[in-house]
């Protein structure tokens, strides 16, 4: 029994800055949602969801650099890139919107395999290089789409921005109608566009030889080049999923606001939010500790403290300086936690 309850304790103080995140997050949304008027239902949580996802996507995409002690300056530019190639592609035939889903994504993580090319065989920091690369994305994004537009089918954006029912009610796989449907019906869509990808993708990564590889080079690049394991290779593949996360958010974004947009605005706020919610959820800025999941939640305790301005109907002048000092704290918690192991390390020379 003792041995069990020695485990439990490990694995708490191991994940008490995630676990610590998922309580921050569970009581400001219960707290959102008593405070709303219409909380607790199945329209405000689509809602919630759909606004949620593209920084969600971000800031798993930005996870990946930051397990290995490094920062991307670029998700933002690559999910406005990927954004305004999705509204050129996201519409004809359902075979035709399948392909250009999948050039989307692939171009995404084509661009996050150029950041580690350059960073591998270049020998430069990912900071430097994403902030170059970043910048060639957005001159991209303009040249592709130099006003906002686009033409994204109107059935497809519908039935991937609301709930199940409808997704089925667009497409008629069944009827929508039927007994057993009915308990999940409300479930809404992106929700569990985030869950299969979170889960079906970073999961599995993450108990590879990469994944932990990925890991083992945030802890210590030179004892991980000492034990064999791939280093290369795992910065490779790091880079092309953290691109491919951001892509994920660049075609949901066009899905929901059925156009592209290359706002050099809108991919600084999103780059710097993802490095907020990275810190958020407990992934440390020296790497080696945290994971895609935890940035999730700290994505979502971000966009939470976003749905207050509405119902507590802050002025809207107040908002950028509520967001920035919500962005100083978070990073400012990053770099008390990195201090203290420095602190720790200092006892040991």
């Amino acid at each position: 029994m003792s041995g069990v309850s020695g485990a439990f304790a490990a694995a708490f103080r191991q994940n008490r800055a995630f676990l610590g995140a998922l309580a921050m997050l569970t009581v400001l949304y219960l707290t959102y949602n008593v405070m709303h008027p219409r909380g607790f239902s199945s329209a405000i949580l689509i809602q919630n969801t759909n606004e949620s996802v593209a920084i969600i996507f971000v800031a798993m995409a930005q996870t990946l650099p930051v397990l290995m002690g490094g920062l991307d300056l670029s998700v933002g530019a690559v999910m406005t890139l990927t954004n305004v190639i999705a509204s050129e592609l996201m519409h004809g035939s359902p075979l035709q919107m399948v392909v250009g889903g999948l050039l989307t994504l692939a171009s995404g993580a084509a661009f996050g395999l150029l950041n580690g090319v350059i960073v591998v065989y270049g020998r430069l920091q990912p900071i430097i290089v994403t902030l170059a690369t970043g910048a060639v994305a957005m001159g991209l994004a303009l040249f592709i789409r130099p006003k906002p537009g686009g033409n994204v089918d109107d059935d497809l954006s519908w039935a991937f921005t609301n709930a199940l029912w409808d997704l089925v009610d667009t497409y008629r796989f069944f009827d929508p109608d039927v007994a057993w449907f009915q308990p999940i019906a409300w479930i809404p869509v992106p929700l569990i566009l985030v869950i299969v990808i979170a889960f079906g993708v970073w999961l599995p990564f993450r108990r590879t030889v990469t994944g932990r590889t990925v890991y083992a080079i945030g802890s210590s690049e030179g004892a991980a080049f000492m034990s064999g394991l791939p280093i290369d290779r795992a910065k490779l593949v790091a880079f092309t999923l953290g691109g491919f996360f951001a892509a994920c958010g660049g075609l949901y974004l066009t899905i929901q606001t059925s156009s592209g947009n290359a706002d050099i605005s809108q991919a600084g706020a999103y780059t710097l939010n993802s490095i907020a919610a990275v810190v958020l959820g407990g992934t440390s800025l020296l790497g080696g500790v945290g994971g895609a999941i935890a940035s999730l939640v700290g994505a979502l305790i971000l966009r939470v403290i976003s749905f207050y301005f509405r119902i507590l109907s802050i002025d809207p002048l107040l908002q950028p300086l509520i967001q920035g000092l919500v962005l100083l704290v978070a990073v400012s918690l990053g770099a008390f936690r990195t201090l203290r192991v420095k602190n720790r390390l200092e006892l040991f020379r």
